[in-house]
């Protein structure tokens, strides 16, 4: 069975991993050279790095008996294409989805990063941002100067912020996961007042920012993650495993 697995999350690392574990012959697509890094390598699996045109996506599916998309959450474009490629090229699909996280009390939740900074614009104190370099022309409406985001340490990840004119003396480049004291640690230092941050479930460190939020006083803002339906990384690899008898 060839299978072509959209990922670039750590649920997909682990699934695909599983899948060629069981003999499949894994076609792993990520989107960056540090999206390959972090994939590694593993019997089976072949990893792809670059981001792909809707076109590109459905010839990489030619041939392939099963697309699995294990892409981010918020990654909503994405999961569009990918789904219109498959359709495209007459391979099964299958969303794998990550757990939500329950919100905490007192947690503010918004739609989107616009929303958020509309709200958080007409405040004040330093901002956390967590939510990724992708995300940062959301959050034009507030000052720079106030906004310390937490990016991958890629040129791509900074140079969003020297796109968004935040301050070099703000930009924390860092990679994950972050412990519940790493998070309390950089809160306190850059004197966080709200800590911006999606629903990232257990893989996302979703836990250790609530925490460090509500042991330091800051206040959680928490960007709704989009509806969507799908399956468990389980449930596709006893579906695999079926259609391997």
């Amino acid at each position: 069975m060839r299978a072509v697995v959209f990922s670039g999350t750590t649920e997909g690392r682990a699934f695909s991993k599983q899948l060629g574990a069981l003999g499949a012959d894994v076609l792993v697509s990520v989107a960056t050279d540090l999206g390959a890094e972090e994939q590694g390598s593993a019997p089976g699996v072949t990893v792809r790095a670059g981001r792909l045109e809707p076109e590109e996506m459905t010839a990489l599916l030619q041939g392939a008996d099963l697309c699995i998309d294990a892409t981010h959450p918020y990654a909503v474009e994405a999961t569009k294409n990918i789904r219109a490629a498959a359709a495209r090229a007459g391979v099964e699909y299958h969303r794998l989805l990550r757990a939500p996280s329950p919100l905490p009390e007192g947690a503010l939740v918004f739609a989107g990063a616009a929303e958020a900074a509309r709200e958080l614009a007409r405040t004040e104190g330093n901002v956390l941002l967590t939510t990724g370099a992708k995300e940062l022309g959301g959050f034009a409406p507030i000052a720079p100067e106030r906004c310390y985001p937490r990016v991958l340490p890629t040129q791509e990840g900074i140079a969003a912020c020297e796109a968004a004119g935040v301050p070099h003396r703000n930009i924390i480049a860092m990679q994950g996961p972050f412990s519940r004291a790493l998070n309390e640690a950089l809160i306190q230092q850059f004197e966080i007042r709200w800590l911006v941050t999606k629903d990232g479930g257990a893989a996302g460190g979703f836990a250790e920012k609530v925490q460090a939020a509500q042991s330091t006083g800051a206040q959680l803002v928490v960007l709704r993650r989009p509806p969507e339906q799908g399956q468990t990384a389980q449930e596709i690899l006893n579906l695999c495993k079926e259609k391997m008898l």
